[in-house]
């Protein structure tokens, strides 16, 4: 392999693939190489997503638009669809083919072509306003949908130590956020050492702005976890995935909860801690789903008034056992009840980031919208997309905000009404 002095991350799919990517990215700039997210570099690593068949193909579609456009360069795959087809990754034009269990090694594989370690020659994230942490790995729930437990089938968890020793690491690299990762951190125990031990430690042994949670299941909901967020350090916002809320479609899935477990939990959050957000994930048309059965779901999800809901049409996964049961939806089935789920989303949007229009908040701003626009755009805690006009520079800053009018009616035109509905942006004026 030849010579070479700049790198590309690029990734797809999940927080707990954004983790896996700083961490690689982090490894190759330690080696003295200049990384970048952009599509001209002398190597390319694709940390890849197969959760659907549409990640599937952004995957194909990114590996042969980098081969494209870089003739001469290497560019090396990994994640789960590398895991699962990694011969397809080749003949899209993949060099290197590597899956999840030798992903942290990547790197060591490409040293041969590395240069020598040279000062000043690295980019190591400086400045970064949020970093994703993977604490943990592996699932051997076996939903019924779900490929993940095939290709991440190894149970893992981060001994504490070396969490918190990566926590400073970005801390002193002027992160200001840091996000617990995995593919079921719910599950995490190290030595004895359990998911709510591991978090009370993290904000007694580092001076970290803010602390988020990935994902939870709402089965792992309790009082004592809910206690840790008398530390206002912990952002207030909680994803749990529902996937339905019919509770025979959750039966077909092999989901652990009922929808009355998934309600008691959030409402013990909601009690607990005031404003918070809930999120979650959505499938349409998993097989055997009637229109009743939607509908009943649908409802659910009304009730429950989430701040955000994240919708996905069912993919049929080889191998898994929901590609076998019978009652396939028609593609035009869930592409209508997508649409209808899509506008509930964004009403559920709206009305909870209404619910915060008048009063005053704390944003973490990320970045300028459009460079030399003065406008930047930020998360509150509870997961509120912000927007507000500047004449300094406040990214990588948590400043005080009163949070205006919905960001589409009253923000600039280039704050698209369309892209900011999603995640109930707001349009807000800093507190100077």
């Amino acid at each position: 392999m030849r010579k070479t002095c700049s790198a590309a991350v690029h990734t797809l799919g999940c927080k707990l693939n954004q983790a896996e990517s700083e961490a690689l990215a982090a490894d190759l700039a330690a080696r003295g190489l200049t990384v970048t997210t952009g599509n001209t570099a002398d190597i390319f690593i694709i940390n890849t997503c197969s959760v659907t068949h549409v990640s599937d193909s952004k995957s194909r579609h990114l590996v042969r638009m980098l081969r494209a456009l870089n003739p001469e360069s290497v560019i090396a795959v990994t994640g789960c669809y590398a895991e699962r087809a990694g011969e397809e990754l080749i003949r899209c034009g993949a060099d290197i083919v590597s899956g999840n269990r030798d992903k942290a090694m990547l790197a060591n594989l490409l040293a041969a072509g590395l240069p020598q370690k040279s000062s000043g020659a690295a980019a190591k994230g400086a400045g970064r306003v949020r970093s994703f942490i993977k604490i943990q790995d592996g699932c051997n729930r076996f939903c019924t949908y779900c490929i993940v437990p095939f290709l991440r089938p190894t149970l893992y968890s981060k001994d504490a130590d070396s969490v918190i020793r990566e926590i400073r690491a970005r801390l002193g690299d002027g992160c200001r956020e840091i996000v617990l990762t995995g593919t079921e951190i719910g599950s995490y125990c190290s030595n004895g050492l359990e998911l709510i031990e591991l978090i009370k430690l993290i904000l007694r042994e580092t001076s970290i702005a803010r602390l988020r949670l990935s994902s939870l299941q709402p089965q792992e909901i309790t009082d004592d976890l809910l206690g840790l967020w008398r530390d206002s350090r912990l952002c207030r916002h909680f994803h749990m995935a529902l996937q339905s809320g019919n509770g025979g479609v959750l039966k077909r899935m092999g989901r652990r909860y009922t929808t009355d477990i998934f309600r008691k939990a959030a409402e013990m959050v909601r009690a607990a801690v005031p404003d918070a957000s809930i999120t979650t994930d959505i499938i349409v048309g998993f097989p055997g789903e009637s229109q009743d059965e939607f509908l009943e779901s649908f409802e659910f999800c009304r009730r429950m008034n989430f701040a955000a809901l994240h919708i996905f049409p069912y993919s049929v996964r080889p191998g898994t056992l929901a590609a076998q049961l019978p009652g396939k939806v028609s593609e035009m089935v869930k592409k209508e009840r997508s649409r209808i789920m899509l506008e509930l989303a964004a009403s559920s949007a709206d009305e909870f980031a209404g619910r915060f229009m008048g009063r005053t908040g704390e944003v973490l701003w990320e970045k300028e919208v459009r460079q030399g626009s003065g406008i930047y755009s930020g998360l509150t805690d509870n997961y509120i997309r912000t927007y507000a006009r500047s004449s300094r520079v406040i990214a990588n800053t948590i400043s005080e905000v009163r949070l205006l009018d919905h960001a589409g009616s009253s923000g600039p035109a280039f704050i698209s009404r369309s892209k900011t509905r999603r995640y109930g942006g707001l349009w807000g004026r800093l507190l100077e």
